[in-house]
């Protein structure tokens, strides 16, 4: 089982940009799709965006499309989440997610491996 540990989170203005880190270990990172949730307070956990094992796939919730960019190194076990542009909208707990599959899938039901989350805030 992969273990997964956020980091980058922090209070921003609006139009500011942050980028988020999640570095895994304890698995073949490798082989895992990886993807980013998020999740305001009082609402569900949704998609942000996640990448498969060989990069051939990646995709971004319309929420965030243009920009945030995922993207990962297999050689440091770590995915990545570039946040321009930041919206008051976008203020929630970023969760890092690990499934052993090929594609992406939007569904968090679908992940196995979750990180604690780090909080971002986008002051207007």
């Amino acid at each position: 089982q992969v273990q997964l540990v956020e980091s980058g989170g922090g209070l921003v203005q609006a139009g500011d940009s942050l980028r988020l880190s999640c570095v895994a270990s304890g698995g073949t990172f490798s082989t895992y799709t990886m993807a980013w949730f998020r999740q305001a307070p009082g609402k569900e956990r949704n998609f942000v965006a996640g990448i498969n094992w060989d990069v051939r796939r990646i995709m971004y919730a319309d929420a965030v499309k243009g920009r945030f960019t995922i993207s990962r190194d297999n050689a440091l076990n770590t995915v990545y989440l570039q946040m321009n542009s930041l919206k008051a909208e976008d203020t929630a707990a970023y969760y890092c997610a690990a499934a052993r599959f090929s594609v992406v899938d939007r569904r968090q039901t679908s992940y196995t491996n979750w990180g604690q989350g780090t909080q971002v805030t986008v002051s207007s």
